[in-house]
């Protein structure tokens, strides 16, 4: 295994990374919040994370106290309006996996993010897995009705405090998994499928500590995948990878995924 810091990650060095890339025609990506944090959209768990300085925002992504509590979902709705994904723009990080896409060797992007900054940046929404859902749409938990976040966040500018499903009268809330909610089992099954059949796996931006998404590597892995993970900071799948970069994302990505010159 090699381990590669970005203040020494020359060419040569990421070359190991780089060349799994060249090498292989089915790659599967699993992305996590540290993918967009050099957009200027804190992640949840690092060290300046937003559940690590504030524990109880974690509640306002947990199914249970949302359900529960009216204050909670009116906190959730203020949260939302202020998310600083709304400015973000991508970062070399998302233009470096459409352009692995570009290459043809992408099978599949399963990204447990809910910013939709791949699709900005170009990735095909066909080959885009949102495991954890959108906050670019508005769900209620009733009926099912969706629809654009943006039209539901007017009406709480509008002063709605907790903005009820205008179909039904039900609880509306982002279209994204929170704590104590399922997956969509289609979603899950086709991260699956494809992690089966990928010849290689890239990490990217995730500890690796949130499941069933992080299964993604150990499937692909028991598949006969390579293995490379690509992250700021240690993650808890480092020993099952064959290759370990550990730096700026929007930095060191580029440079793994590059057409060959």
């Amino acid at each position: 295994m090699y381990f590669m810091h970005s203040h020494d990650a020359n060419s040569s060095e990421i070359g190991a990374a780089r060349a799994l890339v060249d090498a292989s025609s089915r790659i599967v990506v699993l992305t996590g919040a540290g993918v967009s944090t050099d957009s200027g959209i804190p992640d949840f768990r690092g060290p300046n994370g937003v559940w690590t300085r504030d524990p109880a925002a974690e509640k306002l992504s947990t199914l249970s106290h949302y359900l529960a509590d009216p204050a909670v979902r009116e906190a959730a709705w203020r949260s939302r309006m202020d998310h600083r994904a709304w400015a973000a723009e991508p970062n070399a990080g998302h233009s470096a996996l459409v352009a692995l896409e570009r290459r043809g060797k992408l099978s599949l992007l399963v990204t447990q993010n809910i910013d939709g900054l791949h699709q900005d940046a170009g990735s095909d929404p066909d080959l885009v897995v949102e495991i954890h859902g959108t906050m670019r749409e508005v769900a209620c938990l009733d009926c099912g009705w969706r629809g654009p976040m943006q039209e539901t966040l007017d009406r709480v500018r509008a002063g709605e405090a907790d903005p009820p499903c205008r179909r039904c009268g039900g609880i509306l809330k982002s279209a994204t998994i929170s704590f104590g909610q399922a997956l969509v089992e289609a979603d899950v099954d086709r991260a699956f499928a494809a992690a089966a059949a990928a010849d290689l796996v890239l990490a990217i931006g995730t500890t690796l500590g949130v499941y069933p998404a992080a299964n993604v590597v150990p499937v692909a892995a028991r598949g006969g995948a390579r293995v490379v993970i690509v992250n700021g900071e240690a993650t808890e799948m480092d020993e099952i990878a064959d290759v370990v970069v550990r730096g700026s994302i929007s930095e060191v990505l580029p440079r793994i995924v590059a057409s060959e010159c």
